[in-house]
């Protein structure tokens, strides 16, 4: 088993080379031996976006401008082992249309893939007395513990999971979690995740992943889908610009690095191969689980910044992500993790599209990169620009419309740690005032 989970709670934590003989063909072996031009070697020290996909105004100029600063054609000494500039993405709604962990959860509830918990309460340490009635009364007892539960089928019980993952949330409207947390480090029915698929093996969570995956890229753009009553997105596409920014990213010397809040199993099959973007599983980091003794999935999640094992604390949320780049990336340990580090240890590009992401996409060093889903923290820092690299982008496939109004920067935007929503500040403490949606 991968050493990315630990197994069991008590452990904490081509190029291929082609020679051609020339003895018969001599005057291909004269072609191979000319020299190669300096445009064509300039071409490969400083690779270009692709000028065939449309970004929004100066999007790509800008981009590029910072890949060439950063990348090999400024520094060709990244070529022969000079450290790598680091650009990170975010996967849902950043990388791909569409949120592939809900699209996972939907597969594996249309074909019976959730195991009953012995009880619903030790899924999730927040969760209340009515998410526990609710889910044990939809979802019944007939099933003994550790068997599929026939969410195909049974309505009710699907309906109950996938609210509680959506909404936190009843189906009568009750709050699913309760209790104190840290509302920049975790969001519970984010940890629930990988909870729900507690039992399963790593290799049968990344089956599953790719099934569902296969349908959705097969499925039409706009197609929809239906999960008890809940009609949610039937499809998913990776944005071809983003596919091209990585590879650029990659071709002129960075290392590229995906940091989700989902569950990782799930954010590694998008991300790896030539059918993803070419993302390995050591450049991907999301909610990674604590394995029992058989290699199954617990309900115990790792750790970071100093928070140890546990059902959630630390997941790469909000603040969560800056730590786990710190941690994973920079090699930032304990409680330094979660706080900014100095710009020589910090990333180049950050890529996102949503509040989840504002913190590590703000430590950026060269451009963040934003994809507006009119997303209130994240799009005051955006228009606000204080530092000037904020790149906005619409979404590439079906964009939404312009916000109506303005954000509520100086008021309401900000996500507090207690849960309550506070005015958003400029590092010297100043209020960043509302902002007009000015990029859709």
């Amino acid at each position: 088993m991968r050493n990315r989970h630990v197994l069991a709670l008590t452990l904490a934590t081509a190029a291929t080379s082609l020679v051609a003989v020339a003895t018969s063909f001599p005057a291909a072996a004269a072609t191979a031996a000319t020299p190669r031009t300096a445009a064509s070697k300039a071409t490969d020290r400083c690779p270009q976006l692709s000028s065939k996909l449309t970004w929004y105004g100066d999007n790509r100029a800008r981009l590029q401008r910072m890949i060439d600063e950063r990348g090999t054609c400024a520094n060709p000494g990244l070529r022969h082992g000079d450290k790598k500039p680091v650009a990170a993405f975010d996967w849902d709604n950043t990388v791909v249309k569409n949120d592939v962990t809900d699209v996972t959860i939907a597969w594996a509830l249309r074909h019976d893939k959730i195991l009953r918990p012995k009880s619903w309460k030790s899924t999730s340490k927040w969760m209340t007395d009515a998410a526990h009635r609710a889910l044990t009364k939809a979802c019944g007892t007939s099933v003994p513990a550790g068997k599929p539960l026939p969410t195909s089928t049974d309505t009710a019980c699907a309906d109950e999971i996938f609210e509680i993952r959506e909404d936190g949330k009843t189906m009568s409207g009750e709050a699913a979690f309760d209790g104190t947390w840290n509302h920049r480090r975790t969001v519970p029915q984010y940890a629930w995740v990988p909870q729900i698929f507690a039992g399963h093996t790593v290799r049968e969570v990344e089956s599953y992943a790719r099934k569902a995956r296969k349908e959705a890229l097969a499925a039409p753009v706009g197609a929809t889908q239906t999960v008890g009553t809940h009609t949610i997105p039937g499809y998913a596409r990776y944005y071809e610009q983003q596919r091209d920014l990585i590879r650029t990213l990659k071709k002129a010397g960075f290392d590229v690095y995906i940091v989700s809040a989902g569950s990782e199993p799930v954010a590694e099959v998008w991300a790896g191969g030539r059918s993803g973007v070419g993302i390995d599983r050591k450049h991907t980091i999301a909610i990674r689980s604590v394995l029992d003794r058989k290699g199954r999935i617990t309900t115990w999640n790792q750790g970071c910044g100093g928070v140890p094992v546990s059902k959630g604390e630390a997941i790469p949320y909000i603040d969560g992500k800056r730590c786990w780049i710190n941690q994973e990336i920079f090699g930032v340990k304990g409680k330094a993790a979660w706080h900014k580090q100095r710009w020589d240890r910090r990333i180049a590009l950050g890529g996102g599209d949503a509040d989840t992401d504002v913190t590590f996409v703000g430590d950026a060093t060269g451009a963040h990169l934003v994809l507006n889903r009119n997303k209130s923290e994240f799009m005051c820092r955006a228009y606000d620009n204080a530092d000037g690299r904020w790149v906005v982008n619409p979404m590439f496939i079906e964009p939404l419309p312009q916000k109506a109004g303005t954000y509520p920067c100086s008021t309401s935007a900000y996500n507090a740690p207690d849960g309550s929503r506070t005015p958003v500040l400029r590092p010297d403490g100043s209020v960043v005032p509302d902002q007009r949606d000015s990029v859709y």
